[in-house]
C-alpha cells in the first residue's frame, strides 16, 4: 500500500482536486442561473432553458477537467462508480481503486467547503440552490433511482465504446461533457442527475440533507456495472483496452493497460 500511495500519490491527488473544481463549478453555476439576487432568473424566467445553461456549464466543465493536463493524467474517472466500474473490469489495481474513491470523496466534500467559503452559506442554503444537492423529484424515489441507474448506464456503455476505439478514444471527454448537459437538461427533475456518489455526498454534507442518499450510492454504481456488463457481452472483455477517458497524450498511465501503445507504468513520460 505504501509503495502504490507512494508511487500513485499525483493521480490521487488529481481526482480529488477534480471533483473539488466540479463542484465548485457547480455552486458558482447554479448560484448564478437560479439565485433570486442575480439577474439571470428574472431576464430567463423558464426554468427549462435556466436548466439548459446549467446543463451547458457544467457540459463544459466536465470536458475542460478531461481535457486538462490533470485529467489526461489520471484518467479524469472524479467519480466512485466509475472507478468500481473499472475495478470489476479489471484495468485498475485495487489499491488504486480504493485510493481513487477515498481521494474522490475527500475532494467533493473540499470543493464544497471552498465553494461555501466564495459563495457563503446563507447564499448556497437558498432554496433556488440547495448545496447543489441531488435530491429525488416530484414524481417520487422509485423514479429517481430508475433514472439514476439508466442515466449511469447510458453514460458508461457509451464511454466505454468510444474510449476503447483507437480512432474515437480522443472524442471520449465530448461526448460525456454533451450526455451531461443533455442530462441535467432533461433528467434532473427526476433525480437531480448526480451519477456520482461522492458528488451527491458532497452536497448532502453540507446541506445536511440526507434525503433518499441511498439512491446516490446505490443507483449509479448499478448503473456503470449493468453497462459493463452488457458490452462485456457485446465486444468481450479483451476489447477493453483502459480506463482512462483520454489516453492519445503524452501522460503516464498506472492502469492495466491494452491500449495498443507502450505504457509507461511508473516511469514519467
Amino acid at each position: 500500500m505504501r509503495h502504490v500511495l507512494r508511487q500513485h500519490w499525483p493521480e490521487y491527488l488529481i481526482e480529488a482536486a477534480g471533483l473539488g473544481l466540479f463542484m465548485v463549478s457547480a455552486c458558482l453555476f447554479v448560484t448564478l442561473i437560479e439565485h433570486p439576487a442575480s439577474p439571470l432568473p428574472q431576464a430567463i424566467g423558464d426554468p427549462a432553458l435556466r436548466r439548459v445553461l446549467i446543463g451547458l456549464a457544467m457540459g463544459l466543465t466536465a470536458i475542460t477537467l478531461i481535457y486538462s493536463p490533470w485529467g489526461k493524467r489520471s484518467g479524469a474517472h472524479l467519480n466512485p462508480a466509475v472507478t468500481l466500474t473499472f475495478f470489476r473490469l479489471g484495468k485498475i489495481e485495487p489499491w488504486d481503486a480504493l485510493f481513487y474513491i477515498l481521494f474522490q470523496f475527500t475532494g467533493g466534500a473540499t470543493g464544497m467547503a471552498v465553494a461555501t467559503l466564495l459563495l457563503r452559506s446563507s447564499i448556497l442554503s437558498h432554496p433556488a440552490v440547495n448545496f447543489v444537492a441531488t435530491l429525488p423529484g416530484e414524481q417520487g424515489v422509485a423514479v429517481a433511482f430508475l433514472a439514476e441507474a439508466a442515466i449511469s448506464f447510458g453514460l458508461m456503455l457509451t464511454v466505454l465504446f468510444v474510449s476503447n476505439s483507437p480512432r474515437a478514444n480522443r472524442y471520449t471527454g465530448l461526448v460525456a461533457g454533451a450526455l451531461v448537459a443533455v442530462y441535467i437538461t432533461l433528467e434532473a427533475p427526476l433525480s437531480g442527475m448526480s451519477m456520482n456518489p461522492a458528488r451527491s455526498f458532497a452536497s448532502a454534507l453540507s446541506a445536511q440533507q440526507w434525503t433518499a442518499i441511498w439512491i446516490y450510492f446505490t443507483a449509479p454504481p448499478l448503473g456503470m456495472l449493468g453497462a459493463a456488463a452488457a458490452y462485456v457481452g457485446f465486444r468481450g472483455t479483451a476489447a477493453v483496452l483502459c480506463c482512462k477517458l483520454h489516453h492519445e497524450n503524452g501522460q503516464r498511465c498506472i492502469f492495466r493497460c491494452r491500449y495498443g501503445v507502450q505504457t509507461t507504468g511508473d516511469q514519467e513520460p
